[in-house]
C-alpha cells in the first residue's frame, strides 16, 4: 500500500469520526450525579486511593493546628529524601543513578561492595543482541524516539527465550537489562533516523563498562565522546530525579495494570512508555525549551519584569506561542509551594548556566519563576498556590547539554524505567487480583431492527 495512502484521513472516515464523537459523548452533570472520579481524582483533584506502595512517597502539605495547609513539597525514594540522597552522593564525587536504582529495587542503599557489583552487572547487561541495531533499529526509523523505543522493547521479546516467564528472579533478569540497554535503544534508534531523513553522519558507539549511565549517554551520542565532569553529574543529578515519582503518576499506574494481567515484561514497560509518551505526562519540557525560545524573541528586555509579565499574561490569553492558554513547567497536580526537583535541579543548572557562557538566559528562567505565580495567580482563580515543576528546568539542561529535542522524552524513559521496573516488581510480589476499576453504563437498552426496518 501508497505511505501516503495509508495515512490518509479520508472525508469517509472523518465523517465516521463524527458520528463516532457523538455516539461516545457523555454529558458531563452525569459524573457529578453518579459521584464518578474522574482521571481517578475527587473535585478537590485529590488522587482516589487505588493501591499501596513502599517505593515513594510525594508530600506537599503538613498538619497546623489540626488543620491539613500546603507546605514545601518533598520527595522521598524508599524512605529517604530525594534532597538527602543527591546530597549524598554529590558531596562524595561519585555519580547516582546506579546507587538509587539499587535503592528502588532493594530498598536500601549499597555498600561499596554491592554498588560495584551492581554496576559491573549493568555493565555486562549493556550490550545489544548480535545484528540487533542492524535489523531492527537501522530498519523503518520513526521521527519520534518513544515510539522507536517502544518497538525497540517489544522487539527484545523475540530474542528472550524467557520472555514470558513471570518469576521474580526471572522479571528482575529483565528489568535489569532493560535499564541497562534504554540509552542505547534511544540514542541509536534517534542517530538511525538522522542518519535516513536528515542525511547525517552515522556514529554508533559502544558503551565504555567503565563509565556510568550519564557518562554513557553522553559518550554515545556525541560523535566525539566528548563531555564535561559538570555536565555529566548534572545529567546524572536530572536522571535520579525522574526516576520516581509516585505510584500514582500515570505511567507508573499503567505498569502496575498491565503487570496485574501477569503479561511479560517487555508488554508491560512498552505500555509505560505508551504513558509516558503523552504530552500531559512526560512531554512538557520540549514545550518549556520552546516557549522560552520565542519568549526570548519577543522580549526586548529579558530583565524587564513588566515586559516579561506582559508576555506571560499574553501566554494566559491565548495570545502567544501555542495558544493554548498554559505557561509551561508552571504548575503541578501534587506540589503547590515547590517542586523539590525543580529546586535541587536549578541549584546546579546555574553551574552549568556559567560554564556555558548562557547566564542570560538563566537568569530569564529565574525570573518567569518569580513572575508566573504571581500572574497566574492574579489572573485566574487559584484553590492552592502555584510554583514552577521540575519540567520548568530540565528542558533547559538538556538543552545547555546539547541534547536534541527528540530525545528529550526518551531521557525522562531511560530514566523512569527504574522506577517502573521497582513498581513492576512489587506489583508481582503482592499480586492478588487483576486491576479492573468499574465503569458505570449509562445507555439504555436497545431492540434490535432488522437490516430492512433500519434507516
Amino acid at each position: 500500500m501508497d505511505h501516503n495512502v495509508f495515512s490518509e484521513v479520508t472525508p469517509d472516515i472523518i465523517r465516521l469520526a463524527k458520528m463516532s464523537e457523538q455516539a461516545d459523548l457523555i454529558d458531563t452533570e452525569l459524573f457529578t450525579k453518579y459521584d464518578v472520579k474522574r482521571g481517578l481524582r475527587d473535585l478537590n483533584g485529590k488522587g482516589v486511593l487505588a493501591g499501596l506502595t513502599n517505593i515513594s512517597d510525594v508530600r506537599a502539605k503538613k498538619i497546623v493546628d489540626g488543620v491539613e495547609v500546603p507546605a514545601h513539597g518533598r520527595l522521598f525514594y524508599r524512605g529517604y529524601d530525594i534532597n538527602d540522597l543527591v546530597t549524598g552522593f554529590t558531596k562524595d564525587n561519585r555519580f547516582g543513578f546506579e546507587e538509587v536504582t539499587y535503592l528502588l529495587l532493594f530498598n536500601k542503599l549499597p555498600n561499596e561492595k554491592e554498588l560495584l557489583d551492581f554496576r559491573i552487572l549493568l555493565s555486562k547487561y549493556r550490550s545489544l543482541p548480535t545484528s540487533f541495531v542492524r535489523d531492527i533499529i537501522m530498519k523503518a526509523p520513526s521521527s519520534d524516539m518513544m515510539n522507536t523505543l517502544a518497538r525497540s522493547v517489544l522487539t527484545l521479546y523475540s530474542y528472550d527465550d524467557r520472555a514470558d516467564d513471570v518469576s521474580l528472579p526471572n522479571v528482575l533478569r529483565q528489568c535489569l537489562q532493560l535499564i541497562s540497554l534504554f540509552p542505547l535503544l534511544s540514542i541509536y534508534g534517534y542517530q538511525a533516523y538522522c542518519h535516513y531523513h536528515d542525511g547525517k553522519s552515522l556514529y554508533i558507539h559502544q558503551p565504555d563498562p567503565e563509565l556510568s549511565s550519564a557518562e554513557n549517554i553522553l559518550h554515545i551520542l556525541r560523535p566525539d565522546s566528548s563531555y564535561t565532569p559538570l555536565e555529566a553529574k548534572l545529567l546524572d543529578v536530572a536522571l535520579v530525579l525522574h526516576m520516581e515519582h509516585g505510584g500514582g503518576n500515570n505511567s507508573s499506574f499503567t505498569t502496575h495494570v498491565v503487570t496485574s494481567s501477569l503479561t511479560d515484561t517487555y508488554s508491560v514497560i512498552a505500555a509505560a512508555i505508551g504513558s509516558l509518551k503523552g504530552p500531559r505526562h512526560g512531554g512538557a519540557n520540549i514545550k518549556v525549551v520552546q516557549m522560552f525560545e520565542e519568549m526570548k524573541s519577543e522580549i526586548k528586555d529579558w530583565t524587564d519584569e513588566d515586559e516579561v509579565s506582559c508576555y506571560l499574561r499574553r501566554l494566559l490569553h491565548k495570545e502567544a506561542f501555542d495558544h493554548a492558554g498554559l505557561i509551561y513547567g508552571v504548575g503541578h497536580a501534587i506540589y503547590s509551594k515547590s517542586d523539590p526537583r525543580a529546586v535541587i535541579l536549578k541549584s546546579f543548572v546555574e553551574k552549568l548556566s556559567v560554564e556555558k557562557g548562557l547566564e542570560k538566559e538563566f537568569a530569564l528562567y529565574s525570573l518567569v519563576e518569580k513572575l508566573a505565580p504571581e500572574v497566574i495567580s492574579a489572573e485566574r482563580q487559584m484553590y492552592k498556590g502555584v510554583s514552577i515543576n521540575v519540567d520548568f528546568y530540565s528542558g533547559f539542561v538538556y538543552h545547555m547539554l546539547d541534547l536534541p529535542l527528540e530525545l528529550y522524552t526518551p531521557i525522562f524513559a531511560i530514566a523512569r524505567i527504574a522506577g517502573w521496573s521497582a513498581h513492576r516488581m512489587e506489583e508481582l510480589v503482592n499480586n492478588g487480583k487483576i486491576i479492573r476499576p468499574a465503569y458505570k453504563p449509562i445507555g439504555e437498552d436497545c431492540i434490535y431492527i432488522d437490516m430492512h426496518n433500519r434507516h
